[in-house]
């Protein structure tokens, strides 16, 4: 068969040259598409699922909330492995899927089962799916400079706004934010106060939560005119909350300013984040999108935050903390760097040691045809341009090129006998 096949291909060489330059062409293609990055991502496939149940210990989180979830979990088509981790507040299940299963297709089936799961779960904890990323997925850090803004401000501005416009860019899965203060009203109440008027907490809390509400009313028609009646009752400031009736003493109502004060404050923090020691700062994290392009996502960024920052406050500008496209191009330049001059050099050896500038040229050209094809298959596996592949490239021209040499001279040294033999005969 391989003497049939050598024998079609010389008595047919253009078509062989016409094959090779097609394949050259639709390597250069695959080149232009295939992702690049850094570093490969070897993370496993899988979902991660997240409850939160504040204030429960980790084994009443485990018992009550992992278990349930873990259990449930099981049976779906092609789970290789179920994980959980239980701590203070918070549990994690992650759900690993075979290597070849599609990652959507893996959260789809995560959700069917958590929809049933839902019901064995305590009333009000409600699980959630992780963002579809990685944990290679961190390709850009960025925090805010705005040293005239309180850091209140600035985390407001950043959930607000800022988060919300880079969470659009195609290949983003998630913006996350760190540092300052997240705000909320804040209410402070007097024991003595609250027994005095004969009301609990429990009374604060339901009282507050159903008052922060709009209410639907009935039609009602006055002069050939239908008007719709509600209630507006959304707080808005701090008088809303102050205002709001918790009871009744002696048929006067007790609101909330009566029996504490409300004001603004932020949330628990349990760290800071500071940057190169001049103080806290507000930020955010940008999480790619499972299988995306690095270095595209990320110009993709620059460019959202370049119009998000005309919308900013002045004086309030981006600063980059990481970037991780100014590493994959110095990763990858130097590596397509060495990868040309390996070829430069092993060009030269060959033509040195042939001597015949043909048969040179038909060893060279088997090297960017292979490296084309080798993108090829890049991209039919699913693999992304990185130190490792690119590094295989590079060590793999030298064997690339072994194979012309060897034919090569067995061609020289046939063609030297079949001489021989024709100068005996005369």
């Amino acid at each position: 068969m391989i003497s049939s096949l050598i024998s079609w291909s010389l008595k047919n060489c253009y078509i062989v040259l016409a094959m090779a330059a097609a394949l050259l062409v639709w390597g250069f293609i695959n080149v232009q598409k295939n992702p690049i990055d850094a570093i490969p991502d070897l993370s496993e496939n899988q979902v991660i699922v997240f409850t939160e149940w504040m204030g429960r210990g980790p084994q009443i989180i485990e018992d009550q909330v992992t278990y349930p979830l873990v259990s449930n979990l099981q049976g779906i088509p092609k789970v290789k492995n179920v994980r959980a981790t239980s701590m203070f507040g918070m549990s994690f299940v992650y759900v690993i899927f075979d290597d070849n299963t599609d990652i959507y297709w893996a959260r789809t089936r995560v959700l069917e089962r958590l929809n049933y799961a839902q019901r064995l779960l305590p009333e009000g904890v409600t699980p959630t799916l992780g963002p579809d990323g990685t944990g290679v997925g961190h390709v850009f850090w960025y925090t805010l400079d705005a040293r005239q803004m309180d850091l209140g401000e600035q985390r407001a501005l950043q959930d607000w706004y800022i988060k919300l416009a880079l969470q659009t860019v195609p290949g983003v899965a998630e913006v996350s934010s760190f540092g300052g203060f997240e705000k909320q009203y804040q209410l402070v109440l007097d024991p003595v106060k609250l027994q005095f008027y004969n009301v609990s907490l429990m009374d604060v809390m339901n009282k507050v939560k159903e008052a922060n509400n709009d209410v639907g009313g009935r039609k009602f028609e006055m002069s050939d005119m239908a008007y719709i009646i509600r209630g507006l009752g959304y707080v808005k400031n701090k008088e809303d909350l102050e205002s709001i009736a918790i009871g009744n003493y002696n048929g006067i109502p007790v609101r909330v300013k009566d029996i504490g004060t409300v004001q603004m404050g932020g949330d628990l923090r349990l760290g800071i984040f500071d940057e190169n020691g001049q103080g806290e700062v507000v930020g955010g994290i940008v999480v790619m999108r499972y299988g995306e392009n690095a270095d595209k996502v990320i110009a993709a960024v620059k460019e959202k935050m370049k119009e998000v920052e005309k919308g900013l406050p002045n004086g309030v500008t981006f600063k980059t903390a990481y970037d991780r496209s100014e590493l994959i191009q110095a990763a990858i330049g130097n590596v397509k760097t060495k990868l040309i001059e390996e070829m430069a050099v092993v060009c030269v050896i060959v033509i040195i040691f042939l001597f015949h500038w043909r048969s040179a040229l038909s060893i060279i050209i088997q090297i960017p045809i292979t490296i084309a094809v080798s993108f090829i298959l890049l991209n039919a596996i699913g693999l992304s341009s990185n130190i490792m592949s690119l590094t295989g490239i590079a060590l793999a021209i030298g064997v690339i090129v072994d194979n012309g040499i060897i034919m090569s001279e067995n061609a020289y040294r046939h063609l030297a006998e079949y001489q021989q033999q024709q100068s005996a005969k005369s």
